[in-house]
């Protein structure tokens, strides 16, 4: 099969990034710099400065005199590169092999991949389309050569090129298409070259005497008679590890005890990498074809191979092994950084968040991970987004629970809507219906009033009344809207206890 190879240009991949992390630069002429010889040169700038003339290599001073308005912030190479290589990742599912070409650029071997996607250009307008629903612009090319992908992605008009018409594509090209070092380029730019055919033709050896090995290599890399490596972007470890046995195991025992080596194994390879389990899955490869399977999940991540067992083992029973199971294979399809402080917590002995996490994980096995809720305080004044629901006892809360109101113990996720009897405006109902339930309403404290968020003001006030039926119990209900201003609307919100 011949290869085939496309790639993507990013043109603004940092100043994009910086964009994404600081949303209020969106649409506004900035740049990033990095130091050079003394002073200050642009590494990067955003689409509405490129739109001005300025270009990467320019001196900020100068930019300066001619936008005294631009916006200048410090380059983070690093962040860029880690972007890439995250990019090049998502990119897997369009090609197993996928290599970066710093600063702003992917390869993708995609022989045999786009017959998938209908062809060519639709297999290349699905990740160009996917890349800018994502934020970010990108221009790609398909060629034979990852030199002719390259060179057409960033100067040529066509984004297909033809098997075999490298050549055609490459004429009207300039030599800077070629990826040739700059002082190569400055001397092919004082002769006069501007074109690739002005030089494709010339023999070699007056090449090689005049601009060095370099342009050789290069234009038969873009050309297809030298050969270039890629380095391929390894993909996320699969913590996979497999168990065949001798014999069929159809016993409870057994199965503990290939649970429990599969286990061992598992966690010293995590161990080796600094992860820790969150989520495992154990299959059981049975005689007659079928596989069965059982799942855990932890509430952090952990690599203590007698908990993990723990957990398995309360599920051991819902295994059927039939006639016996041939194969054992354990994944760890959720996996998370385990620091050095929480690794010591499992040698301690009286440790209350450790004991909570194994707790939560045995209760869990019983009756089910989506049981188990954990709730924190979140920054707004509208009740029901007040709280939010985490799944990990790591995360810390970002702000203190409020106490200075009084708040319900238990708050509907949506209000719902009551009738209710009111003698005045501003006054507590009398009573109100609530599916079909008339409740008399004893005592009544408020009213509260709750807006909005001003950035988020999408809807009337509420005011808030805590009540109490004539038989003790306690609601939270609240009017939206005012009286004057149309017919306000009654809701219960929740219940005291």
């Amino acid at each position: 099969m011949p290869k085939r190879y496309l790639h993507i240009w990013l043109p603004f991949l940092p100043t994009e990034r910086m964009s994404k992390n600081h949303p209020e630069l969106r649409g506004k002429r900035f740049l990033l710099y990095t130091p050079e010889h003394g002073r200050m040169v642009v590494y990067a700038v955003s689409p509405a400065l490129a739109q001005e003339g300025i270009r990467p290599g320019m001196v900020v001073a100068d930019v300066r005199a001619i936008l005294p308005g631009v916006e200048v912030f410090p380059a983070e190479p690093e962040a860029d590169e880690k972007l890439l290589h995250k990019l090049a990742e998502w990119c897997f599912r369009f090609s197993p092999i996928v290599a970066t070409t710093s600063p702003d650029g992917l390869v993708l071997d995609i022989s045999g991949c786009p017959h998938l996607w209908g062809g060519e250009l639709p297999y290349l307008n699905t990740i160009i389309n996917r890349l800018r629903k994502g934020g970010y612009r990108a221009r790609a090319a398909i060629a034979d050569t990852v030199g002719t992908a390259w060179a057409t992605a960033r100067h040529g008009e066509n984004l297909i090129i033809e098997p075999g018409k490298q050549r055609e594509a490459l004429l009207a090209l300039p030599p800077v298409a070629l990826r040739l070092e700059t002082p190569t380029l400055q001397r092919l730019d004082k002769l006069g070259f501007q074109e690739i055919s002005q030089l494709i033709d010339i023999p070699r050896t007056n090449l090689r005497r005049r601009f060095g090995n370099g342009l050789l290599l290069r234009l038969g890399q873009a050309m297809g008679t030298e050969r270039e490596l890629l380095k391929p972007v390894q993909a996320a470890p699969i913590y996979l590890e497999r168990l065949p046995c001798l014999e069929p195991i159809r016993t409870a025992k057994g199965i503990e005890i290939a649970v429990q080596t599969l286990l061992e194994m598992l966690c010293k390879r995590l161990s080796n990498d600094g992860k820790g389990v969150r989520a495992a899955t154990l299959k059981g490869y049975r005689l007659d074809g079928e596989t069965v399977q059982i799942s855990i999940g932890t509430n952090r991540a952990s690599r203590n191979t007698a908990h993990l067992f723990k957990l398995f083992e309360l599920k051991i029973p819902e295994l059927e092994p039939a006639l016996g199971i041939e194969l054992f294979a354990i994944e760890a399809t959720l996996v998370e950084d385990v620091s050095e402080a929480q690794e010591a917590l499992w040698s301690l002995s009286n440790n209350n968040q450790s004991a909570i996490a194994e707790l939560l994980d045995n209760i869990a096995g019983k009756v089910g991970q989506q049981s188990i809720r954990r709730y924190l305080p979140q920054e707004s004044y509208w009740p029901e987004r007040s709280v939010k629901a985490v799944s990990s006892l790591d995360i810390q809360p970002e702000t203190a629970w409020r106490i200075d109101r009084s708040r319900p113990m238990q708050l509907l996720p949506r209000p719902d809507p009551i009738e209710v009897m009111v003698v005045l405006p501003d006054y507590p109902p009398m009573h109100f219906r609530y599916k079909g339930e008339l409740i008399r309403i004893a005592k009544a404290d408020g009213p509260e009033r709750i807006e909005q968020e001003w950035w988020l003001q999408s809807s009337p006030p509420r005011d808030y009344y805590r009540v109490e039926d004539d038989t003790g119990a306690r609601y939270w209900i609240f009017r939206l809207g005012l009286y004057g201003n149309g017919k306000p609307q009654w809701f219960l919100h929740g219940y005291f206890v």
